[in-house]
């Protein structure tokens, strides 16, 4: 039994090298709120239009900045650089955004549940705004397409019916207004994110909103419809 003891002890000693090894977990990255980015900045004119940067505004939630593209000193798509990560935030964005294509400006309601994100929205997009106004490239040309509206067809479902009112610039679809919808809760949350989708895509092939597949598709067949009427 003497004799099995430095074995023992050995062995032992043997493992505290295994046991002190710790790997490293994640990689040793860490999260950390990014930089804040240049007050208000502009990219200048392109074939797509003007792109702008408003301001990054700091909130108790995080940070929110947006990118505005202009046309002239039309607002043809919005989108954001940063925004806090917080599921009122994300609801509240497709709203903010269809407000803003739909009024042309920052002179919007504020989305019930996200009101700091919201007032942060306007304050950013206001900058981004007032920056493109201080642009040549805001002047209208005398050769700019003049706007054009088209009623999409009625679409009756089971839910309600279903109608879009588009507005041309040229071929280019700067807006859409529903005429008639569903009273529903689940069609009320999809309709922005329907139109922005709409602005984006500049075509009635977007994807169906989940939990809202009967307004989506009547939306779509009423969308087509105005884009086919227009020519």
């Amino acid at each position: 039994m003497k004799r099995a003891i430095p074995v023992v002890v050995l062995s032992i000693a043997g493992l505290v090298p295994v046991w002190r090894y710790e790997p490293s977990i994640g990689g040793g990255t860490s999260t950390s709120e990014a930089a804040p980015a240049p007050s208000v900045s502009s990219s200048g004119g392109t074939s797509s239009g003007t792109v702008v940067k408003g301001t990054t505004v700091n909130t108790e939630k995080g940070p929110v900045e947006v990118q505005v593209t202009f046309q002239g000193e039309k607002i043809t798509a919005v989108k954001l650089l940063q925004q806090p990560n917080h599921p009122q935030t994300t609801a509240a964005v497709p709203k903010l955004i269809a407000a803003t294509l739909e009024a042309q400006s920052a002179d919007i309601d504020t989305v019930s549940g996200a009101t700091i994100t919201s007032d942060a929205y306007k304050e950013s997009l206001q900058a981004a705004i007032d920056e493109n106004a201080k642009s040549p490239a805001a002047s209208p040309s005398p050769s700019a397409a003049a706007s054009r509206t088209v009623d999409g067809s009625a679409l009756n479902t089971e839910k309600g019916p279903v109608q879009v009112q588009v507005t041309f610039e040229g071929d280019k679809i700067s807006a859409v207004k529903m005429l008639q919808q569903p009273n529903h809760p689940q069609t009320t949350a999809a309709v922005p994110k329907l139109i922005a989708a709409t602005l984006e895509a500049q075509s009635a092939d977007i994807d169906t909103v989940s939990g809202a597949t009967i307004t989506s598709d009547a939306y779509k067949e009423s969308l087509q419809a105005a884009i086919d009427a227009k020519g």
